[in-house]
């Protein structure tokens, strides 16, 4: 996260020293980690130490989530981006990488489907012996 970025999060974020307990870590080493463990493929345990313990950042972003943080921040942003004249209302964008489909929502049949044989006299197989050539009835 770049000074100038930074810059713009100290007012949305939660004081830096809690009332009782113990100091909380830096938010800016926390949410730095919380960026890197947003990389596609990468194990939120395999955090660098210069970003904090994993578990440390996975508590925040829970308790930050709880709170409502993370609208307020997108809010922000986007109040930001409105202000500047760079959000464009008419242009929205999906990333589909984290929808999930059921196992069983591909099942799809593919092809023409073979007829089912129908009931009556037609539907009655005749038993072929294993010795006999095929074709023949015996």
């Amino acid at each position: 996260m770049t000074t100038t970025q930074w810059e713009r999060l100290p007012p949305l974020l939660p004081p830096p020293k809690p009332k009782t307990g113990r100091p909380s870590s830096d938010h800016r080493r926390i949410l730095n980690g919380l960026l890197w463990m947003l990389r596609p493929g990468a194990p939120g345990r395999d955090l660098p130490e210069r970003d904090g313990p994993w578990r440390t950042g996975a508590r925040r972003f829970y308790r930050w989530q709880r709170a409502g943080f993370w609208s307020q921040l997108v809010a922000a942003g986007q109040a930001h981006a409105n202000a500047a004249g760079q959000l464009n209302g008419d242009i929205h964008d999906g990333d589909g990488t984290i929808i999930r489909a059921h196992q069983h929502a591909a099942g799809a049949t593919k092809g023409p489907q073979r007829p089912t044989p129908e009931a009556g006299a037609g539907a009655v197989s005749v038993p072929q012996s294993p010795c006999a050539p095929k074709g023949a009835a015996s």
